[in-house]
This record gives C-alpha cells, sequence and structure tokens, in this order.
C-alpha cells in the first residue's frame, strides 16, 4: 500500500505539469477535478478544496488555485515528517498563514517586521492590501543611444572602472563605467550612499535603475536602485513589470517586494466573492488579482487585477453606506399616490411640469407605493424645479391620510420653504406650518400642540423639527433640504416612525460621487431647466480691469438692481476674515460712491445673518459684500450682478452655486469672476465656468481637477480615501458594485448567512469605525 508521502508526490505531480502547461484543464484524463475525485487525493481535503470549481475558473484563477493546491502539498510533506518542527515565530517555507497572521510570522529577515509595523503594517492581511502606487515595465533593457534625457531605464553591464570622490565637505560621490551587453558604456554615480560600495568591485555585473543624463556622447545614469547580477535572475525587481510602493527612509521597495511575496506564498487567498458572482461581472478571482497587482505577468494580468480591486473597494464601500443608513432594507409607509392626485396637484401650478420633473416624480412615486422606506436624493441645479416635485410629494403624503415635513438647514431659507409651499399646496386645502427658532415660546408652543393633534398636514421648520418637544401625529414624508448641512444623527431622529425620507440638493454632484458619498440613497436627477429662464452671462477678467467691472455693478444699481460682491480668504480665521471685508467694503465704497453697502462675515451669528438677508431682499441696500459663501438657496430676484473676487480661490463647483445667487428674477443676470493670479493653468479652469452654465459639467470638471476630498457638498462622513478607485472615470465599475452590495443585502440584510461570513469579516476589517463595527 502507497504511503501518504508517496500518494502526494504522485499527486503533486500532475498538478505541476498543469500548471506549467498553461492550466488549460489537459494534463489530467477526465480533467483535474477527476483527480480529486480519486482516491489519490483522499488524505489531502484541504488541497481538494482549494482546487474546488477548477473547471470554472479562467486562467489566472486556475494558475492561483494550483499555487494554493502545490504549496500545501508542501507543507503537509513538512507536517508528516519523522521529528516534529520545534516551534518558531516564523513560519516554515510552505506553511500556511491566516490572513489576520501578524507579520511577525513571516521571513521578513532582522527588523523586518519592526519596518513593516512602521508603515501601518501589521498583520499579512495588511501585506498583502499595501498595493503598489504605480509600476514600472522593467521587462525589456534598452538601447541606451534611443533614451531621451531624463528618462528612467532600467540598464545591465560589467563594473570596468570605478572612482570615489569627495568635492567637498559632506559630499561623497562613487562613480562606475559600466559596460553593457551591446558594447555601449555607461556612467553612474550614488551621492552620499557610502554602504553601495562594497557591490562596486571590477567586474561585478550589476542591474541598475535610474535617470539620465547626457553629456554630448557621455550618458550618465543618477542610480535610484541596485542590484548584483547573481541576484537578477529570480529578482523581483529586474526582468519584469514592478510595483513601487509607499515606503520612508530605510525601507528599501526591494524588501517590500520581497515581503509581499512571501505573504501572497503564505496566505490561502480564499475569496470572499462566490464564483457565479465574479463569472457574472467578468471578474478574476481574489487569488489572481493579488498576484496581479504585486507581481503581473504582463499588461493584461495587471489590469485584470486593478479592474477586480478597484470594484472590491467600491463594493465594501457601498456595503458599508447601506448598512450605516439602514434605509435600504427597512420597511416604511406605503402610499396609493394616485394618478389622479398628481394630475389635481399639476393642474393647480401656475407652469407645467418639465421632462425631468415628471420622471423624477416618477421615480419618487414608485418609491412612495413600495413597502420598503423610500431613501432618495434629488439633484437638481439652482432653479430646476426641485421644491415643486418636493411640494407633489408632500401633497400625495396628506391625501393618503399622513403628515409631511420638510427641513430646511436656516430660518432664512426654512421661511422662503414656507412661502413656496402655501403658494402650491393652500389651494389644494392643505395647511402648512412653520416651526423655527426664532419664534416666540407661545407660538412654537401652539405649533408644537397642532402637529402633534395633527391640526397641520405640513410643517416647515429648521432644526426645531428635530428637538425633544416636537411629536408627530402621523409623519409619513419627510423631505430634507442641502442635507449634508445636517449630521446624519439629526436626520436619524427626524426619521423617528420611519417615514419616506427625499433629500433635496442644488449642489451639482458627478454621479461618482454622489453614489459613493450618498451611497445609501437612491439617486434622481433633474437635469432640465424650465423653458424661458435667461442663463446668467459670465466674463472673466484679470484684476487690472476691476474698476471697468464695478462701473459696470454701478450702472446696474442705477437702474435699480442690486448685486453681490464675494471674496476669497487664502486661510479661514475669523478676525482676518472681518478684516478683510471690512477692507473690500471700504474700497467699495470709493469705486461706488453712489451705492449703499453693507457686509455679511463669519463673524455675525446666524441670526444676524438672516437679518442681513432679509433687508437686502427687502432692498434697503444695494451692494452684499461678503468673505462667506452667501447661504445656498436664498431668492434675492432684484440682484442681478455677483462680482467675484479672487475667483482662483474657489473651486469649480463653489463658483456655480455663488454663480446661482443671481438670475432669479426675469431680468438679464450676469457674473462676473475676477482673477488675482494669471497663469495660464488658472486661465484654463475658469474658463471652463465662463463657458458652461451646467452644474453637473461643471462639477465632473471639478472632480477631474480637485479630486473628490477638496469638493465642497460632500458630507463630512463622506468616503475614505481610494486607493485604486478613481471617481472622475470608475462610474460604470461603481454602477456594477452598488448593484451588488444591494443585490447581497436585499437577501441577507445583515450579512448572516455562512456562506457571507468570509465576506462580512472582510468588511469589518475595512471598516476603520468601531461603532460602524457594531452595525454588523
Amino acid at each position: 500500500m502507497a504511503t501518504v508521502a508517496e500518494m502526494r508526490e504522485k499527486l503533486r505531480r500532475p498538478l505541476a505539469a498543469e500548471l506549467a502547461a498553461g492550466c488549460a484543464d489537459r494534463v489530467v484524463a477526465g480533467g483535474v477535478e477527476r483527480l480529486l475525485a480519486s482516491p489519490l487525493a483522499g488524505p489531502f481535503p484541504q488541497v481538494r478544496e482549494a482546487l474546488r470549481g477548477y473547471a470554472g475558473l479562467d486562467a489566472g484563477g486556475r494558475a492561483a488555485a494550483l499555487h494554493r493546491a502545490l504549496a500545501l502539498l508542501g507543507g503537509l510533506e513538512r507536517q508528516s515528517a519523522p521529528l516534529p518542527r520545534p516551534p518558531v515565530p516564523v513560519a516554515a517555507p510552505g506553511e500556511r498563514l491566516p490572513p489576520d497572521a501578524p507579520v511577525t510570522r513571516l521571513d521578513t529577515g532582522p527588523g523586518g517586521a519592526k519596518k513593516l509595523q512602521s508603515l501601518g503594517l501589521h498583520t499579512v492581511r495588511d501585506v498583502l492590501h499595501a498595493y503598489p502606487h504605480r509600476h514600472e515595465d522593467r521587462r525589456a533593457l534598452p538601447d541606451l543611444a534611443d533614451v531621451a534625457e531624463g528618462q528612467k531605464v532600467t540598464v545591465e553591464g560589467t563594473v570596468v572602472s570605478k572612482s570615489r570622490r569627495k568635492p567637498k565637505p559632506n559630499l561623497l560621490i562613487l562613480d562606475v563605467t559600466l559596460e553593457t551587453p551591446a558594447g555601449g558604456r555607461v556612467r553612474a554615480s550614488w551621492f552620499n550612499q557610502p554602504w553601495v560600495e562594497r557591490h562596486l568591485r571590477e567586474g561585478a555585473r550589476l542591474v541598475l535603475t535610474g535617470r539620465v543624463k547626457r553629456f554630448g556622447r557621455t550618458v550618465q545614469l543618477g542610480v535610484e536602485h541596485l542590484e548584483t547580477m547573481e541576484d537578477a535572475k529570480g529578482s523581483l525587481s529586474t526582468g519584469r513589470i514592478v510595483g513601487v510602493y509607499d515606503s520612508k527612509e530605510g525601507i528599501s521597495q526591494e524588501f517590500l517586494r520581497r515581503v509581499a511575496f512571501r505573504a501572497l506564498q503564505a496566505a490561502p487567498l480564499d475569496d470572499y466573492l462566490p464564483a457565479h458572482w465574479r463569472r457574472e461581472r467578468g471578474l478574476t478571482d481574489l487569488g489572481d488579482a493579488l498576484w496581479g497587482i504585486h507581481f503581473p505577468a504582463d499588461e493584461a494580468h495587471l489590469e485584470r487585477a486593478l479592474h477586480r480591486l478597484r470594484f472590491d473597494e467600491y463594493l465594501f464601500l457601498e456595503l458599508r453606506m447601506l448598512l450605516q443608513g439602514e434605509d435600504a432594507v427597512l420597511l416604511g409607509k406605503r402610499f396609493q399616490a394616485t394618478s389622479e392626485d398628481i394630475a389635481r396637484f399639476e393642474a393647480a401650478l401656475p407652469f407645467s411640469f418639465t421632462n425631468a420633473q415628471r420622471r423624477v416624480l416618477l421615480e419618487i412615486v414608485s418609491d412612495m407605493r413600495s413597502e420598503r422606506q423610500m431613501a432618495r436624493l434629488v439633484q437638481g441645479d439652482v432653479g430646476s424645479g426641485k421644491t415643486a416635485v418636493a411640494a407633489c410629494a408632500l401633497y400625495l403624503a396628506v391625501r393618503d391620510g399622513y403628515q409631511g415635513a420638510l427641513m430646511a438647514p436656516t430660518e432664512i431659507l426654512a421661511r422662503q420653504h414656507y412661502a413656496n409651499l402655501l403658494g402650491y399646496l393652500a389651494k389644494l386645502d392643505v395647511r402648512v406650518g412653520l416651526l423655527v427658532g426664532a419664534m416666540t415660546p407661545k407660538a412654537k408652543l401652539e405649533m408644537q400642540t397642532r402637529i402633534a393633534e395633527g391640526d397641520v398636514d405640513v410643517v416647515v421648520g429648521t432644526q426645531a423639527l428635530i428637538q425633544e418637544n416636537v411629536r408627530f401625529d402621523n409623519l409619513g414624508l419627510a423631505v430634507v433640504d442641502e442635507e449634508h448641512r445636517f449630521g446624519v444623527m439629526q436626520r436619524r431622529k427626524l426619521l423617528a416612525g420611519r417615514p419616506d425620507v427625499l433629500v433635496m440638493s442644488a449642489t451639482p454632484i458627478p454621479r461618482s460621487l454622489a453614489l459613493t458619498a450618498y451611497g445609501d440613497l437612491e439617486l434622481s436627477v433633474i437635469d432640465e431647466l424650465p423653458p424661458g429662464r435667461t442663463p446668467v452671462e459670465t466674463k472673466l477678467i484679470q484684476d487690472t480691469h476691476r474698476q471697468q467691472a464695478y462701473g459696470f455693478v454701478m450702472r446696474q444699481i442705477r437702474e435699480g438692481r442690486q448685486a453681490y460682491v464675494v471674496t476669497a480668504l487664502i486661510e479661514q480665521n475669523e478676525n482676518l476674515e472681518l478684516l478683510a471685508a471690512t477692507q473690500l467694503a471700504d474700497d467699495l465704497r470709493v469705486l461706488l460712491p453712489e451705492a449703499r453697502i453693507e457686509l455679511l462675515h463669519g463673524r455675525m451669528t446666524a441670526a444676524e445673518k438672516d437679518l442681513v438677508m432679509e433687508r437686502f431682499r427687502a432692498r434697503e441696500f444695494d451692494v452684499l459684500v461678503s468673505t462667506t459663501v452667501i447661504e445656498v438657496g436664498v431668492d434675492v430676484p432684484n440682484a442681478t450682478v455677483m462680482v467675484i473676487e479672487n475667483a482662483e480661490r474657489f473651486g469649480l463647483a463653489q463658483l456655480h452655486q455663488l454663480r446661482g445667487r443671481v438670475g432669479r428674477g426675469s431680468a438679464q443676470s450676469y457674473c462676473i469672476l475676477i482673477a488675482g493670479e494669471h497663469s495660464n493653468k488658472t486661465r484654463q479652469r475658469l474658463k471652463i465656468i465662463e463657458g458652461s452654465t451646467d452644474g453637473f459639467v461643471i462639477a465632473e470638471a471639478d472632480l477631474k481637477l480637485r479630486g473628490p476630498g477638496e469638493l465642497r457638498g460632500t458630507r463630512q462622513s463622506g468616503i475614505p480615501d481610494l486607493r485604486l478607485g478613481d471617481l472622475a472615470s470608475d462610474i460604470e465599475i461603481i454602477e456594477q458594485a452598488r448593484a451588488l452590495a444591494k443585490h447581497i443585502l436585499a437577501h441577507d440584510p445583515r450579512l448572516e448567512h455562512p456562506r457571507l461570513a468570509y465576506l462580512r469579516s472582510e468588511l469589518q476589517n475595512r471598516s476603520q469605525s468601531v461603532a460602524f463595527r457594531e452595525v454588523i
């Protein structure tokens, strides 16, 4: 009878041959899975598990599975040796390590674990997911005659001469002349690196990477990486596509590559996504992806790996957002939302809905008719008619016997919404109430009583709506305006009783960012303005032409119009802000002697700011000077000019928001961008605003230029830094990942099924927040 060692060798040989033959599943008669079903594989259940479903894998998946199986066979051989291995802290070659094993178990050499820990890498999993930030192709060594100045190259050759010199104190230069296999010569230099001298003996064969400098016919290389030729055959740093990692002084790229290689060999690389999910979405398996990101065989392997790992980043982000929000899986109200009621509401409007408004309203109505709680974000540029759509949804809720609430971030916006909703709903016999902080205690108590007793159908307010002593009789729909201004807990308080939730935002956000930063909300976009609106004319000028700009402002004022003037500070400081605003106002009093000028600045209380805006709307002065962004949504129809000083200090989306403060009336309006910086880059960026009035086009441009972290309007809870993802170009992957996340949670809202245990564990590992870990 064959021994276990003999059976292991008989199993190992065909698997090794299958790997060498390109994983086509043709080496073994009947295929690898038939071999695994034979008695030969009986003593090796871990190998059978590693290769389960082999026939259904792609070439990359098969290769990764074979690597795992062969490594397991090697480990089993050592385990069956007659003498037990004494316990050691470092894993033996071939020994498997779980992903959460500490890096001290990896063979990283003296002090290696401390180096990794200093980079924040504490477990094998951390090492596997510390991806290179870029890759270099070092497969083909170039002909130096064709290399351009400053180009980074890898060359090999033999040292024919060397020298050391100290042209001045504290500067050591080591020079060698290298003869390449083609017969050319290249001079290589190291500055203040005495430790490399031991490698630079004459006759040594070296592989060097660095940047080229040309001096006539002489080529000099400023060396960044050195390997001796003896090591180069099996090198992880030459002759292949090489990853470059984030590091720090004293931790070499060669060390990080070696550690990544050992982690890949040691870890099981099981996949948390089932094979059928991967096949449906064209994703490679996790093992192939991790090998491909660290040590790609070719460009196709690297692209395959990047696609899978990007997908995973977005999948875990969407899962986290949906689980945090919980809205995706809660039962809510179920409304009738009849077509007759919709038609009755629209018939009472002084205008007809645009096609975009109608489309978004149908999306909202579909959610309201569902038994699941609505959680939808409605985006629309300034003036696109979001409030009318929200008013219709509130009317439908009231017709079904529920109350509605609209919460705005400031009192002035709450009053504005109150006036608008009165105009839309009062004629339909809907009782609309207002609850804001500035009301007298008696008026507040009266309104709170009416709300609790159901004597108010729709209530408009600020944070006063979520105070402890506000009780709704039967809240069915909550509309939240400019939701990023509120904390998540504030919204949660309003959601007691699980009303449907509609969030309105006039801050244009690219779809990719909305699907991630607002991942717990469905997305609707009103991407059409009502007919007859006159677009705001925008002009970009240099600060040398300021006088002409303010001459135009004065002409508008003489015609009875008003103007905003906004400037940006280099740094946020309330004292500096007041000083800058005061200085600008003083300058304008000289330039605009006939104008009545007032200030709005950061040291004012909310009530003081509201008072200034009310007085401006009442035409009590002509020019409002501010160093803060004017409140989003405030209507001053008579204001026709927006002047933005130091426009280059604002993001494009901010500039578009500021421009939206004018053009609220019937008169032609204007936005003047005054640039204090004259570079071509600044001019090109500001030209985007000058040439487009589409907030979504501008937001996409802003995302590409500035990145998601800097975009104003992103929620503070926001999105984490993406290691591989690019929100400016990954919209298709994001939508795929979001669809899978929703599919998973629809069937298993808490990821409790045993087959999702690994996915759940990975999600917890990727989530830094202790509070979130408690959610799942």
